[in-house]
């Protein structure tokens, strides 16, 4: 029986919608465009041979590893499961802790947040935020020191409290077990967003931070927390006010598939990755523009 010959063209049914991929591969929901790599470039700490005191030249190339770190975090896999276009798995963990240690993935973050403010016609230094919670499932890779049980979401695993300008850009982030009680974690929260943005006077919240909290803040950090309660009529879902906000950047980091469950070893580890998960979505609206 003769084969017919292979079809080139994408016009028709059995082509239409194919992506020719470069040799490197290309993956659309990842992998960085040129404008997005123009702007992470300059902001990537500088390579280990520049300044001529020894040591070898990087082997691979710098936009394939970040790539690589990207793909993991959007598509939600594990370190050995990288496809073989990008460099050896070892060497792009290897990258990932060097920079997490060195604070590259939070300076990064924070230029391209500052970036994204001043593009949306707003100050470098917000002030006003909104803090809130989110409480994930730990995978088993996470050991039983580093993961509670949220009692209220009847969840095991981790919780991550976020705070954020009223444009829903990250401020500061940090992760605990999820048995902490948000109040407790919010003393922790609005003091690294203190110590990071001297501007910031008002915060919102939920009910979940009344108490001691509001108190610990005006008194010590000099900031008003305005609790944002849900009424008690209310009947189905209504947006809250401002805390809507908070509340869209948790939708915005759980589009991110290794943000869904928490199956990071370290909680360093965990909010490098809603850094991450931030750095491209700022990236790529930036790179939009």
């Amino acid at each position: 029986m003769p084969v017919s010959p292979v079809c080139s063209c994408l016009s028709c049914p059995t082509h239409r919608g194919a992506v020719e991929r470069p040799a490197c591969g290309f993956y659309p929901s990842s992998s960085m465009t040129d404008a997005q790599w123009a702007l992470l470039e300059p902001l990537l700490p500088p390579p280990g041979n520049t300044g001529g005191r020894g040591g070898r030249p990087e082997k691979h190339d710098r936009r394939l590893l970040v790539d690589a770190i990207f793909y993991l975090v959007r598509g939600g896999v594990a370190w050995r499961e990288l496809p073989r276009e990008f460099p050896p798995r070892s060497t792009v963990f290897d990258t990932f802790t060097r920079w997490l240690r060195s604070g590259a993935w939070a300076r990064v973050h924070d230029a391209l947040r500052d970036r994204l403010r001043i593009r949306l016609g707003r100050r470098p230094q917000p002030s006003a935020a909104i803090i809130d919670s989110q409480s994930v499932r730990a995978a088993d890779t996470v050991a039983g020191c580093s993961r509670g049980y949220d009692a209220g979401k009847k969840i095991n695993g981790r919780k991550r409290h976020l705070a954020v300008d009223t444009n829903g850009l990250l401020l500061a982030v940090i992760v605990t077990i999820a048995g902490i009680q948000d109040r407790d974690a919010g003393l922790r929260l609005l003091a690294q967003v203190r110590e990071a943005f001297s501007t910031v006077t008002l915060v919102w919240a939920d009910a979940g931070y009344a108490g001691r909290l509001v108190t610990f803040a005006a008194q010590v950090l000099a900031i008003t927390v305005r609790v944002v309660r849900r009424a008690d009529v209310q009947i189905g879902f209504k947006l809250l006010h401002r805390r809507w906000v908070v509340e869209r950047t948790l939708a915005w980091i759980s589009k991110y598939r290794r943000c869904v469950r928490d199956y990071e070893r370290r909680l360093d580890t965990s909010e490098a990755m809603v850094h991450l998960a931030m750095i491209m979505t700022m990236s790529r609206r930036l790179a939009r523009t």
